[in-house]
């Protein structure tokens, strides 16, 4: 008797679908006492194999970048691009704060459900007879909820430490792996003071381990948009967010900061991020931090920087200093130069990046094969140095009569770069020709 076994289910693979049509091919060709069962699988496999060959293939536009599959909740990332929802989150939280498609600094973590492209996914699936799933991300079924809230009673009222830290850990799980539990701190106004509550009595760092879950879980429920305000306005996060700046584990540090970048997004708590003090801890993570710190430090500096008073306040606490410390010696050069060409706006820290020899450092950089980007922000802000300060024009001169950088880049860089060395080399040639005739 040929033996029996259950369907394959609908999702099966091709390959799956040929290893089970094989042997039940196998079982009616060689088994005299084979059943009704084999012949009905074997032409259930041919079937299912027929509909997969012939099964459209979504147009490139409508496939996530990072799972190469057809996007269920597409949702914009600050650099424009589109992708999946729960693939594109995955990527922030692993400490990525770059586009995976165009590699660039990402200013903030927000994503934006992409409606239109939902709708054209939807319409095409429907003229294809294909059912695209209607995930609801808001809905918290209510044994979650209330396992959620009896984590947060604990935080909130027991005095037991272990217990805490057993529940700190639970809520940092459940916060990652579980997004729509995120929401469960809008709908309670007062979830994040418990969740915060064990931090608030003594010392943030009494318990090192305790503080860097709760910090991340805050990090985690800050990616929900709609918990930016909320947690930003409650006069407990951001201070607490700001001495785990100061005194914590690195990983503590680090998501910190990328905790204040995330809520930073939101134009109106930049002002409060900045109140409370968080662009000197910053500066401090960013020159001490290792690079993953350093990458969510660079990042919350510029965001809150699009604040052109936060942009002082960072050159006062040795931005400049640092940035040029790290470039240096060839560390974060793209990340760093985004954050120099937006603090180079103001004579200040012009004064400094020349006493810190940057037109040196920059020329080389541009001599170097780094990306266009690192070019472009390089001669934008060798520029704005030249226009304040004429006497590095003859800096670079130097460099030009031997090795013709910025002539090269006048005629090989991008549109932006070319354009920006063509008026440094016509201010070069001027500079001189002046001089020669007096």
């Amino acid at each position: 008797m040929a033996e029996s076994s259950r369907r394959l289910p609908a999702s099966a693979s091709a390959a799956e679908l040929k290893r089970e049509l094989q042997r039940r091919v196998n079982c009616i060709v060689e088994d005299v006492d084979y059943t009704i069962e084999d012949t009905d699988e074997a032409m259930h496999c041919l079937s299912s194999l027929k509909d997969l060959k012939v099964r459209p293939t979504p147009p490139p536009e409508y496939l996530c970048p990072l799972s190469h599959l057809l996007m269920e909740d597409p949702v914009v990332l600050a650099s424009g691009q589109t992708y999946d929802r729960p693939f594109i989150e995955k990527w922030l939280y692993k400490g990525s704060r770059t586009c995976p498609e165009t590699k660039e600094v990402l200013p903030n973590s927000d994503l934006i459900p992409n409606l239109l492209m939902r709708k054209l996914i939807s319409l095409w699936c429907k003229d294809h007879g294909i059912e695209l799933p209607d995930k609801d991300h808001g809905i918290i079924p209510e044994s979650d909820r209330y396992h959620f809230n009896s984590l947060l009673e604990i935080l909130s009222s027991n005095d037991d430490v272990l217990e805490k830290m057993k529940a700190a850990k639970l809520v940092r799980i459940l916060t990652k792996r579980f997004p729509p539990l995120r929401a469960f701190f809008k709908e309670d106004s007062v979830a994040v003071t418990k969740l915060l509550h064990p931090l608030m009595s003594g010392n943030v760092n009494d318990h090192p381990k305790l503080q860097e879950d709760l910090i991340t879980t805050v990090l985690n429920i800050s990616l929900h948009d709609a918990n930016k305000k909320l947690i930003a306005t409650n006069p407990v996060v951001i201070p607490l967010l700001v001495e785990s700046l100061k005194f914590g584990t690195l990983e503590t540090r680090s998501n910190s900061a990328a905790a204040l970048c995330t809520l930073s997004s939101l134009e109106s708590n930049k002002c409060i991020i900045m109140k409370a003090g968080a662009l000197e801890p910053l500066v401090k993570l960013l020159d001490e931090g290792p690079l993953l710190a350093m990458k969510d430090a660079a990042a919350t500096i510029v965001s809150l920087g699009v604040v052109k008073e936060n942009r002082s306040i960072a050159v006062f606490e040795g931005a400049v200093k640092v940035i040029m410390k790290k470039i240096t010696d060839r560390i974060l050069v793209d990340e760093l130069l985004v954050l120099l060409a937006m603090l180079s706006s103001y004579d200040k820290p012009i004064e400094q990046m020349v006493k810190l020899d940057a037109v040196s450092c920059l020329v080389s950089i541009i001599k170097e094969d780094t990306s266009d980007k690192s070019k472009e922000h390089c001669i934008a802000i060798l520029h704005t140095l030249c226009y304040n300060d004429r006497t590095r024009l003859q800096e670079m001169w130097r460099d030009e009569s031997v090795n013709g950088t910025i002539a090269n880049l006048a005629l090989n860089g991008t549109t932006r770069a070319k354009r920006k060395a063509k008026e440094i080399v016509e201010q070069i040639n001027k500079y001189f020709s002046a001089a020669q005739t007096t």
